[in-house]
């Protein structure tokens, strides 16, 4: 569905000169020698700093850039090449970029996007009545789209893109500005949009529910450059092996003695341990910690997937 092969994007910027003198024009890498593949159906995380380039690949790959070099394809269009025909087959979402007419009723815009994409209007009204019922719209699709607040923006936005029915859906932040409820709501409806009509998604994100709910494949880049592509399970797995005990004990300040754990006491009645499990078991510290102190109260932590990414992005600055 989407082949990117050595896509790379400069941008050029004219240094500061000595007076009365023009500097040096300098080329600025935004994104450098890409190439991945992602099948009909698949959800890929498309992730990275701030600044890594994401924004500008997904730019490049919907055709609103076109690239210094390289080539791509999205549904077999080259996409600064064939625009026209490649808007008929991608939903887009950006956070900063809306496509709703903002003095306008939502449902006008609706209207308005039907015409543009030539939908019929049978095939629009039981679209927009499902969308409309399942990202629950009906309060305020007749308020003009400056009225409403962000996140139902966002929601308004999403449904906007879906439909035409579009083979590929970019999200760039979709779900900035809503509540808990609403972001659920959105997760739940765009893994079953996936599951029923196959289509492709890719998505970037700083919210980790985001990429946990949504995609099952993770590609990361920074400073312009892919550095880590594979399936999510996988990426979570290599992590797994790190856990934390956390021990909440009798004694305000129980000593420990256990060698080669990293353990911080720092907190009365709280002790933190992280333990890499491929090095000692589980059981054999657990067992250790209660010959030693009066234990209240443990929990086992895993390595959630925010500290995961976190780590993945310390790497990438001092590659």
């Amino acid at each position: 569905m989407i082949e990117v092969d050595h896509l790379t994007r400069l941008y050029t910027r004219r240094e500061k000169g000595g007076w009365f003198k023009r500097g040096p024009v300098v080329e600025i890498p935004a994104v450098t020698d890409m190439s991945f593949t992602i099948r009909a159906g698949e959800r890929v995380a498309f992730i990275g700093p701030n600044g890594a380039g994401k924004t500008t690949t997904l730019r490049m790959l919907t055709g609103l850039l076109y690239p210094t070099s390289g080539t791509a394809r999205v549904n077999g269009l080259v996409p600064w090449d064939d625009r026209q025909n490649l808007a008929r087959s991608i939903g887009l979402v950006f956070g900063q970029r809306s496509q709703l007419w903002f003095d306008l009723p939502v449902v006008d815009s609706f209207e308005a996007l039907a015409v543009i994409y030539a939908l019929k209007r049978s095939d629009f009204e039981d679209r927009c009545r499902q969308l409309v019922a399942t990202l629950q719209l009906g309060p305020f699709m007749e308020q003009p789209a400056r009225s409403l607040s962000l996140g139902q923006r966002m929601r308004c936005e999403i449904a906007a893109s879906l439909l035409h029915r579009p083979r590929v859906l970019f999200l760039d932040e979709p779900t900035i500005g809503l509540d808990v409820e609403a972001k659920a709501i959105l997760r739940d409806y765009l893994r079953e949009l996936n599951r029923l009509e196959d289509t492709t998604i890719v998505l970037t994100s700083h919210d980790t529910g985001d990429i946990e709910d949504i995609c099952d494949r993770v590609i990361m880049i920074d400073h312009g450059r892919k550095i880590l592509d594979q399936p999510l399970a996988k990426l979570q797995s290599e992590f797994d092996a790190k856990r934390k005990l956390v021990l909440t004990t009798h004694d305000p300040r129980a000593p420990l003695d256990l060698p080669g754990l990293m353990v911080d006491q720092s907190m009365d009645h709280r002790v933190i341990i992280e333990i890499d499990t491929r090095a000692q078991k589980l059981a054999d510290v657990i067992a250790a910690v209660q010959a030693q102190v009066d234990i209240d109260d443990l929990v086992i932590e895993r390595t959630d997937l925010e500290t995961i990414i976190r780590e993945l992005y310390a790497r990438g600055a001092t590659q």
